[in-house]
């Protein structure tokens, strides 16, 4: 569910017309719902209900400080994969007992500022790493809280680019030589286990890959404590998909997913940590842009838009679909025509669709697109030098730009020319 519905035959943003929105910031940009990010954060607090448990948002998905501060003032904890993100996590008030520095490549200096500012837990993703967190915990006097990321070799049945728990991804240490790697972590002085970490994917949508992997963590977490280690903890990631376009099956629902984790890991006495990211913010945004031209092709109609892959780069990354719909209604009776939907990059892949389906557009009506408010500006660039797009937020009846858009002059200025040229 979310709160973008139609009044009159007008897209609204909750109470704010997304007209009115696009009127005083112009297109294209992102809006985000307050009252949809807050909803989705308290369905997997409440199937998590009965158990400890803290819901960390995955900040990958959607990072602006807005959006962190929202969800952290509820209580979130953040799940950041970068030094980046973690001071975006810190500077929007989350403390930092409750964020967990997930990722495959953090640096020393990342590591001293995550420890000297406060850290819930790193999840630890191989043996270098381990060795490189105990030295900057010994050179800070203190130890590192931790847990290590087993790859269970689980396939999460998602698109290639967005699996992470197979044999053959970068994340993680195999499940079969976990036993050693917690066994080497005990032996260091910088370091602490607190538990185990696991996360096989993105955008999945049934349940039976996450049991898979929640059953070897399960059998892991008995054979630790045998072993010795206080397993108090367990990281079960995020992955959690959402429904892309209305006409498909929706992916199970928050309520189902916990239910789940407490069937198969509710008896080990562990907190619970899961770190939703798309499944929290990606039914809360609309990317809104306008149309620039209607072209007529070879045996196809093109609607060439102002916004473009820069902007939005799951399409032509992953094949991903996003609902498109007209911020206006069609008068009913009005014959819908077809279109392939296109940005103004000079690329053939800053296509949004092929063959789409739509009420009939003019150049300067608006279009939505649906399902954005994850990997959406997050993944943006000024490809084509074009400036990185604003981001807006409504809540009720009001509504703030969270992320200006910068001017021509703004952007150029970030570049330098060598006096010797």
């Amino acid at each position: 569910m979310d709160h973008f519905l139609y009044r009159d035959g007008a897209l609204y943003a909750e109470d704010v017309p997304v007209s009115e929105i696009a009127a005083q910031v112009g297109t294209p940009f992102y809006v985000y719902s307050a009252a949809t990010l807050t909803r989705h954060f308290r369905l997997f607090d409440e199937a998590l209900d009965g158990i400890d448990h803290l819901v960390c948002y995955a900040m990958k998905a959607a990072s602006n400080l807005a959006i962190v501060k929202l969800l952290g003032d509820l209580g979130a904890g953040m799940d950041v994969v970068s030094g980046g993100e973690y001071a975006r996590a810190r500077a929007a008030g989350v403390p930092g007992e409750r964020i967990v520095f997930s990722g495959v490549g953090k640096t020393r200096e990342e590591m001293r500022a995550a420890l000297t500012g406060g850290i819930r837990q790193f999840n630890v993703e191989s043996e270098p790493e381990l060795e490189a967190l105990n030295a900057v915990a010994l050179d800070l006097g203190t130890r590192a809280p931790i847990t290590i990321r087993v790859n269970p070799d689980v396939d999460a049945k998602t698109h290639a680019k967005i699996a992470t728990g197979k044999s053959e991804n970068k994340f993680g240490i195999p499940i079969a030589k976990a036993r050693a790697a917690y066994a080497q972590a005990a032996a260091m002085k910088g370091i602490e286990v607190v538990g185990i970490d696991v996360h096989i994917g993105s955008q999945l949508t049934e349940l039976a890959p996450f049991r898979a992997a929640y059953e070897k963590v399960a059998e892991l977490t008995q054979q630790l404590r045998a072993d010795g280690h206080n397993i108090r903890r367990l990281d079960l990631g995020g992955g959690l998909g959402i429904p892309y376009t209305r006409s498909n099956e929706a992916p199970p629902l928050p309520t189902d997913y916990g239910a789940m984790v407490k069937e198969v890991l509710g008896d080990l006495g562990c907190e619970i940590e899961i770190e939703p990211g798309r499944l929290i913010a990606g039914n809360a945004g609309l990317l809104v842009s306008s149309v620039i031209y209607v072209k007529e092709g070879e045996g196809r109609d093109f609607l060439i838009l102002d916004a473009a892959m820069n902007d939005l780069i799951r399409p032509a990354m992953y094949d991903a679909h996003h609902d498109i719909v007209p911020v206006n209604e069609a008068a009913p009776g009005a014959l819908p025509a077809r279109y392939d939907i296109v940005g103004p990059v000079c690329e053939s892949g800053d296509t949004f669709a092929k063959g789409r389906d739509m009420p009939a557009l003019a150049p300067n009506e608006l279009v939505a697109f649906r399902s954005a408010g994850a990997y959406g500006a997050v993944m943006a660039s000024e490809y084509n030098s074009r400036p990185l797009i604003p981001e807006v937020l409504v809540m009720g009846d009001h509504f703030a730009v969270i992320r200006e858009r910068p001017s021509l002059e703004e952007m150029l200025n970030r570049d330098s020319i060598p006096v010797w040229l």
